[in-house]
């Protein structure tokens, strides 16, 4: 069987990408390995999902890269987040300082609110319907 185990998500900086997935988000650092070459492997997960596709934080190199930060799908909801307390985590990630960028809303599939990351790359926090 195959599956998404990784998705790149360029960033600035690897220990205030760490912080703000950590802390504010409310995932976990799953792996933070040094390099030969200088980098990090880093790899961040929803807390509670082993197996869950996690996200790889790669550091900018180079002026192609860097330009791509904040705006991977270029200015398109991006990530999906999926909750099973929405309204749970939608306060404790609004208190910690994450930008909704509207009001929750409940639609037929699911109840939504689109955040930014800490760069400006756009998710969905969704509790899905049923």
């Amino acid at each position: 069987m195959s599956r998404i185990a990784l998705v790149t998500l360029v960033v600035d900086d690897y220990d205030e990408a760490i912080r703000f997935f950590t802390e504010a988000v409310g995932f976990r650092l799953a792996e933070d390995a040094a390099r030969a070459d200088g980098s990090r492997w880093v790899v961040v997960r929803p807390d509670g999902h082993q197996d869950g596709t996690g996200l790889l934080l790669a550091r900018a190199k180079g002026d192609a890269q860097r330009s791509r930060v904040g705006d991977q799908t270029g200015g398109r909801v991006g990530f999906f987040l999926y909750t099973d307390d929405f309204a749970g985590d939608h306060a404790r990630m609004r208190a910690a300082g994450v930008t909704f960028l509207e009001e929750p809303r409940h639609e037929p599939y699911g109840s939504v609110a689109v955040f930014r990351d800490l760069y400006g790359n756009r998710w969905d926090l969704l509790q899905p319907a049923g």
